[in-house]
């Protein structure tokens, strides 16, 4: 049976023409980009062609992008690079793990955060970012676009007011790298996360971008590479696969965003047609892809279980935390701490490229079946 992927936010696969574009950096030009010699140096070309073709896309210079091994590894160095004793964050309560954690070590080392509540869709204002300003605050960190429910945040208003008051502003991009405009420019923003494995490149890469005029201090030790902020050689196929599907992903964006709209539309119609069931987020204010709804009185978890039977791959939310029995932490900022039936009810549905209209027209048939047959069993709905 052929499975149906609805998984996109968790991973991508790699596209074939990325793919090929990395291949002769595996076994042909294998060289360390630090060597002098002929191989060594043809690696290192690939890398700085990558670096411009990914400075372009985002409209700064090359010598501001950082080359890392994750979106994760690219969070960490933009916030443990700039905070420090003493200094205040300012950060939302439903950032990724990657963003919370850190924040949460750093709390330990005498680092204030104040985590902005989100409304019941998911959105925060630049009101109450301004409004959370301290004296001593040093970084705001708020992702472009959410992970889980995929709303999208006033990133350009907030990098205005981080501007205004220089502050300095990092925003977690890595949803958001196939649909949403990347021109730092317009963003306003300081510093930039994408990762590879969301827009159709290869896995284990990501990069930060960090403007000229900010100076952050390396979290790792041991090499000169990537402006001494991130030591270790280069994964010089990873980091060109990373930037040919980028290139490939703003050609198609325009596109490819309007036929993903239509899907997402339809099934967010479709599936609020059950009954007690709810949708997470904005309806409108979302990635195209995303779609993330909770039906009451059913686990999420045995939902994912018996639509992975029938062929279809869905997740209860982020997949960095999908083995965790905790609630989403995302959906209980929507509703609250005393309504974790909701969070343990939802499931993320996020399309891509070879989703189409007629996989949802099947996917909304199997779900139907399966929330009707888990409620039936189901001590707690009514």
């Amino acid at each position: 049976m052929e499975s149906i992927y609805l998984d996109h936010s968790a991973t991508t696969y790699v596209r074939p023409e990325v793919l090929k574009s990395m291949i002769s950096y595996f076994s042909e030009y294998y060289g360390n980009p630090g060597s002098m010699h002929r191989i060594g140096l043809t690696a290192k070309q690939a890398i700085d062609t990558a670096r411009k073709i990914t400075a372009e896309i985002l409209n700064c210079d090359p010598e501001e992008i950082i080359f890392t091994g994750s979106g994760t590894e690219s969070i960490n160095m933009a916030i443990q690079g700039i905070a420090e004793r003493g200094d205040h964050i300012i950060t939302t309560n439903t950032e990724h793990h990657a963003v919370l954690h850190t924040c949460q070590f750093l709390e330990k080392r005498g680092v204030e955060v104040t985590y902005l509540p989100v409304n019941q869709k998911g959105l925060i204002t630049p009101e109450q970012v301004e409004k959370a300003i301290k004296k001593n605050t040093k970084l705001i960190t708020i992702a472009y676009a959410n992970n889980e429910i995929g709303v999208i945040q006033p990133i350009s208003q907030i990098g205005n007011i981080s501007k205004k008051r220089k502050i300095y502003f990092h925003t977690d991009a890595c949803q958001a790298g196939l649909y949403l405009d990347l021109n730092i420019k317009n963003l306003n923003v300081d510093m930039m996360t994408l990762n590879s494995s969301k827009v159709y490149g290869p896995k284990g890469v990501g990069m930060l971008f960090v403007d000229r005029s900010v100076k952050i201090r390396p979290i790792l030790f041991g090499g000169s590479q990537e402006q001494g902020l991130r030591p270790g050689t280069e994964n010089v196929p990873g980091i060109v696969g990373f930037a040919t599907a980028l290139k490939i992903g703003q050609k198609e964006k325009q596109k490819e965003n309007i036929r993903l709209e239509n899907i997402r539309d339809y099934l967010i119609q479709e599936l609020l047609k059950i009954s007690d069931t709810k949708l997470n987020g904005d309806p409108k204010k979302r990635l195209p892809n995303n779609v993330n709804v909770s039906f009451d009185g059913v686990e999420g978890e045995s939902i994912i279980l018996r639509l992975d039977e029938k062929g279809f791959c869905v997740s209860t939310g982020s997949a960095c935390t999908s083995r965790s029995l905790e609630p989403s932490h995302v959906i209980q900022a929507l509703y609250g701490s005393d309504k974790k039936e909701i969070a343990h009810g939802s499931i993320r549905i996020t399309l891509g490229k070879k989703t189409t209209m007629n996989n949802a027209r099947n996917f909304v048939e199997v779900i139907k079946d399966v929330v009707s047959g888990l409620r039936e069993i189901s001590p707690v709905y009514k």
